[in-house]
């Protein structure tokens, strides 16, 4: 049986009996889009199948150098960290093709961890979106920074002076693809073997770095492709001796790396709803309506899509990378660019996103409030045209600076309640606010060379 047509806990336990599996892999996608999973013995995945497992809920209850947050309600020492039930998504099953006939399937949290479960706050504004008559289908395309290093050489060298697999800036180059084919070449088929397949894979501007387009599919699913490229194609510069890293910006002299999210909206009937051909970018009512929630709430619920300290040095002019909530046709220097042509194609591209995304929170955000915007009636503002880095934008449109000023901002929205629940905002809220007092705690290169002896 091909992992494909794996649908039902039926199936699940016939493609496991007909590899002969002892053990199947397993795992969930935390707070910060980390895969945290184990393996697990076949009786017991098989009983799983019909009544979840129990998983440590420290997973949603630490950051992602397993250090306990001291602020969230969910789970800490006042709970003991007991174990949060998790349910099998036999539909998730993949092949993992490094591993012989093994087995990965990926679940999520019930119950009280549901509240916060990443993928359950996207499947709960995936079930909004059908609630009001549409389905929603969406894509990732990720810019990655590839290093001829491993975990233990960039420690040793403090991460300074890091060898990227290729020097120099050299976007679109066939001559840099040729010479690595094979690590091209694994990673496309890696993706068609765990069906998150590329549309697209090629060298963007900068040394060592690519980007590669996911194919798009229905929302749920799109992040479960987008998050799983991410685990693997780590997965599998590790074991030839490379690294890649999703960091929104690694350097200070070069560009962050993009996390844009491709969404559109069919109707009931199957068609675009966002395409009209009457419309100004033939653009419906509906789109127009989807693009100015988001463009409203953006501010609000930034911390959602900029979620680590480093997001925010991306934000800044001139480096492909949007300031203010603002939106254009077919401009890349806004924060969301409507994409037009024909109804296949009518999309809007979150562009505020980095590499750094949890998709399905990301996902949840950009849906979200698109959706509330479809609801309220949100128009808008006019569509920019040129260089939006020069333009000057009311003070509703700016953005947070900070992940702290963020997440309070995440915290205090009415919106977010709304659309994503309080125990779910609460909690998120915590988790960013911790990340960068932690952050707060570090004394950076930047301090000591400035300070260290002159002050």
């Amino acid at each position: 049986m091909d992992p494909r047509q794996v649908k039902t806990a039926a199936d699940a336990r016939a493609i496991v009996e007909g590899r002969n599996l002892t053990h199947v892999k397993v795992g969930v996608f935390d707070v910060d889009g980390i895969l945290r999973g184990k393996y697990m013995a076949r009786d017991k995945f098989f009983s799983a199948l019909d009544k979840g497992f129990g998983f440590c809920d420290v997973v949603l209850g630490w950051d992602s150098n397993d250090q306990l947050y001291d602020s969230v309600k969910l789970t800490g020492w006042h709970t003991a960290y007991p174990d949060a039930t998790v349910r099998v998504l036999p539909e998730t099953c993949r092949a993992v093709p490094f591993e012989g006939d093994m087995l990965l399937f990926l679940g999520e949290f019930v119950g009280k961890a549901e509240e916060c479960c990443p993928r359950g706050v996207l499947r709960r504004v995936i079930k909004r979106a059908a609630d009001m008559g549409f389905a929603v289908n969406a894509s990732a395309e990720f810019e990655f920074f590839v290093f001829d290093e491993t975990p233990h050489s960039v420690r040793e060298k403090g991460y300074r002076n890091l060898k990227n697999i290729t020097p120099g800036y050299f976007g679109y180059s066939t001559l840099r693809s040729s010479v690595h084919a094979e690590f091209y070449h694994e990673l496309m088929k890696l993706g068609r073997d765990m069906d998150f397949p590329l549309e697209g894979l090629h060298t963007e501007t900068g040394p060592g770095v690519l980007e590669a387009a996911i194919e798009y599919c229905e929302a749920v699913a799109a992040a479960d492709r987008a998050a799983l490229f991410k685990t693997f194609c780590k997965v599998i510069a590790e074991r030839r001796g490379w690294m890649a890293t999703f960091m929104a910006k690694w350097s200070r002299d070069l560009p962050g790396q993009s996390g844009h999210l491709h969404v559109s909206l069919n109707d009931k009937k199957g068609k675009s709803a966002f395409y009209d051909e009457k419309g100004a970018h033939h653009m419906s009512e509906t789109m127009r309506w989807f693009v100015g929630g988001q463009q409203k709430l953006m501010p609000e619920l930034l911390a959602m899509i900029a979620c680590t300290v480093n997001s925010y040095t991306r934000l800044i002019p001139g480096f492909w990378a949007p300031t203010d909530a603002t939106w254009g046709f077919e401009n890349r220097t806004c924060a969301l660019r409507v994409i037009g042509g024909s109804p296949k194609s009518q999309r809007v591209e979150y562009r505020i996103a980095a590499a750094d995304i949890n998709p399905y929170i990301a996902l949840a955000c950009a849906i979200g409030s698109g959706l509330w915007g479809i609801e309220n009636k949100i128009e808008p503002d006019a569509a920019i045209a040129g260089n939006a880095y020069e333009k000057k934008f009311p003070k509703n449109r700016a953005l947070p600076q900070t992940l702290f000023e963020a997440a309070e901002r995440l915290e205090a929205s009415k919106p977010a309640r709304a659309l994503f629940g309080d125990a779910f905002v609460e909690h998120y809220a915590a988790t960013r606010k911790w990340e960068e007092r932690e952050f707060r705690k570090a004394i950076t290169d930047w301090e000591l060379a400035r300070y260290f002896e002159i002050i």
